[in-house]
């Protein structure tokens, strides 16, 4: 009689007195985090913090210098679950839908144009992928990234120069994307898309996690005077 196994699962993810070197440049700091399912975590904090390096960490796009990583448990897991946006995506010289299908695999039309739906990306199926605005490749991104059914959706600053309706088109894609169970982890350097967009909030600043915590919590006490500042709009040093 045949059994059925359980698919394997990337949650929680789990990092223990993670460091980051390059060189003698410390980039990650003994960083200890669990990422478990739920609602998107806000990962914010100033430039040059480690938002970037510490998503392609969560990712397995780089092994830490010292520390544990464990995806469910797993070490050396593979990404099959999981993907990620990067701030700057690159478009596949061919149409929308065509990039999509390129990261699915396989000619789906049906799955193809539920993505673009979900990312509103519908109309603009036949349209180049480099021809879009900012906005609408950022959104391409996701849809792409959607199409490996991760997960774990790792948005490194999805809406970073885009102007406000684009922003709003990421925000809702985030929001549609966490309600059909996908676990996002986001950075940011917008203080109101993380009050907008947060069940958590992630503080890092030189590379060490500062405060971390439910972002209601964050925002209306923080616990530490670096959080407050950086709440307050002060400069982290």
């Amino acid at each position: 009689m045949m059994t059925m196994r359980a698919p394997l699962s990337d949650l929680p993810v789990m990092l223990q007195d993670v460091r980051m070197a390059s060189g003698k440049v410390t980039i990650l700091d003994s960083v200890s985090l669990t990422i478990s399912p739920g609602a998107p975590t806000v990962l914010i904090g100033p430039n040059g913090s480690g938002k970037t390096t510490l998503l392609r960490v969560l990712m397995g796009l780089l092994t830490p210098t010292s520390g544990r990583v464990t995806w469910g448990g797993r070490e050396n897991a593979p990404p099959e679950r999981r993907a990620i946006v990067f701030q700057r995506p690159v478009m596949l010289r061919r149409s929308a839908e065509a990039n999509v299908r390129y990261a699915l695999g396989r000619d789906d039309p049906a799955r193809i144009a539920e993505l673009l739906a979900l990312v509103g990306l519908s109309g603009l199926e036949r349209r180049s992928a480099r021809r879009l605005s900012g906005g609408e490749q950022q959104r391409l991104a996701l849809a792409r990234a959607l199409a490996r059914d991760p997960e774990l959706l790792l948005l490194d600053e999805p809406a970073a120069s885009l102007d406000p309706a684009a922003t709003k088109a990421i925000e809702d894609t985030v929001r549609a994307v966490a309600a059909r169970g996908v676990k996002v982890m986001m950075s940011t350097h917008d203080l109101g898309q993380a009050k907008r967009l947060a069940g958590d909030v992630v503080l890092l600043h030189r590379g060490r996690v500062i405060e971390t915590g439910a972002a209601s919590g964050f925002f209306a006490n923080p616990r530490t005077d670096a959080a407050r500042k950086f709440i307050a709009g002060e400069l982290l040093v």
